[in-house]
This record gives structure tokens, sequence and C-alpha cells, in this order.
């Protein structure tokens, strides 16, 4: 049996994927920073049943992480310049050491990256 605790949560952030111009003219304008709420979910895998992760603990430390690296404050939010969510994803799962990260852009679409 295994057990996970899961955290979700979401940041303001801008982004641009600069090749989609080139790549799908028909979304060129991805190529531009633009908006979106980011909506985070991390699944971590815990090995008791008496929170050896404190899941309040674990989503304020991904919340901190991503402000403190990418926090904008001319902005008021985080600039991931051209990360997509699969790399903000995969950065997650690897600095937070866990099971799987998704990403979603608006609560629309996005991507979850597994160990």
């Amino acid at each position: 049996m295994k057990t996970y605790v899961i955290v979700r949560l979401q940041v303001d952030g801008i982004h641009n994927w600069k090749d989609a111009k080139t790549t799908f003219p028909e979304v060129a304008y991805l190529s531009d920073p633009h908006r979106h709420v980011f909506h985070i979910e991390a699944k971590k895998q815990v090995f008791h049943d008496d929170r050896d992760v404190e899941f309040i603990m674990f989503r304020k430390d991904i919340i901190m992480y991503l402000q403190g690296k990418y926090g904008d404050s001319t902005l008021r939010l985080c600039n991931f310049h051209g990360r997509s969510c699969e790399m903000i994803a995969k950065e997650i799962l690897e600095e937070f050491k866990c099971t799987s990260v998704s990403v979603w852009e608006d609560n629309e679409n996005g991507a979850i990256v597994e160990a």
C-alpha cells in the first residue's frame, strides 16, 4: 500500500512561447507574454500515517519557492518567461521530490509530469 499527500495551489503568472509564431501560426499570439492563473497540483509519497510531510507547509513551500524564483514585484505575479506548463511541473517535481505534478493554465489546459 502507498500513501500520498496532495496539495493544490494557484499563482498568477505570465509566460510566452517564442516559437509559437513559426510552429503554429494560428496561435502566434502565444509568442507574446500573456497572463494565466496557473493551477498546480503536487503529489508526494509519505511513509507513515502521521504526516512526515505536513501538507499545509508543503503547499506554502511551493508557493514561496515559485514567488522567490519567478516573482516579479513590478508586475506583482510570477514571470515564468519561456517556461511551459510541462517545464514548471518538472521543476516542482524535482525540487520537492514529488511523484507527480500537474500545471494548468486557467484550470483549462495543462500538463502532468510523473516521476
